[in-house]
């Protein structure tokens, strides 16, 4: 019989909150095979016809740069016991990759991203909401570390994106998008007492 997805699980948070870090460790606490995990930004809808310079200007941190109806075409898919073809992107050119990786339907689907709340159609497609709650200075810090060392991007450049976009679209989209949330953890990856607690109420659906 084929698997579907009996469960899907949404966490969100800001830029550099340590929600992928959360997301990571649940997939990793949970049996082997019963979890995956589709992150939001692996959905960014594909650039590759503008130029560089046209793609370094699009607000990335605003819902419409990213493909959300795909994502829940996916988890629907997953639901149903189809198995999807999650899109690959690559943050340095901007751009989708011709190649995807395929994901078969497990019983848990986490799902992870800046915006997943902000839409109300993905928004009841998650039947746990987690939000990762940490300082906005972390949060910066882990941005540059990340941006510089993953996406060779320039400290010049992720300030200018930081106060141009990053910042305004979390007041706007993310920060607000905290009230539908089940669970809030604060500090993201290093709260293990948060995270141990959701992964136990994980595998006891699970039966594990």
């Amino acid at each position: 019989m084929t698997a579907k997805a009996k469960l899907v699980v949404g966490i969100a948070g800001g830029t550099g909150s340590g929600k992928t870090t959360v997301a990571r460790n649940i997939v990793q606490g949970l049996p082997l095979g019963s979890c995956v995990l589709l992150e939001h930004d692996g959905y960014y809808r594909d650039f590759s016809q503008l130029s560089m310079e046209e793609r370094a200007r699009i607000n990335f941190d605003h819902p419409e740069s990213l493909e959300t109806e795909l994502l829940m075409r996916h988890i629907q898919e997953l639901r149903e016991g189809r198995a999807i073809e999650k899109p690959l992107y690559d943050y340095v050119t901007h751009s989708r990759s011709t190649k995807t990786l395929r994901i078969e339907p497990v019983p848990v689907v986490v799902v992870e991203g800046i915006l997943i709340f902000t839409e109300e159609e993905l928004r009841e497609l998650f039947d746990i909401r987690i939000f990762v709650d940490t300082d906005a200075d972390t949060r910066v810090l882990r941005r540059l570390q990340r941006d510089m060392a993953e996406r060779g991007r320039s400290l010049e450049s992720i300030i200018k994106q930081y106060y141009a976009t990053v910042r305004p679209m979390h007041l706007k989209f993310v920060e607000p998008s905290k009230r539908w949330a089940d669970i809030i953890i604060p500090e993201g990856g290093h709260n293990a007492i948060a995270t141990d607690l959701v992964i136990e109420k994980l595998r006891r659906v699970l039966g594990a």
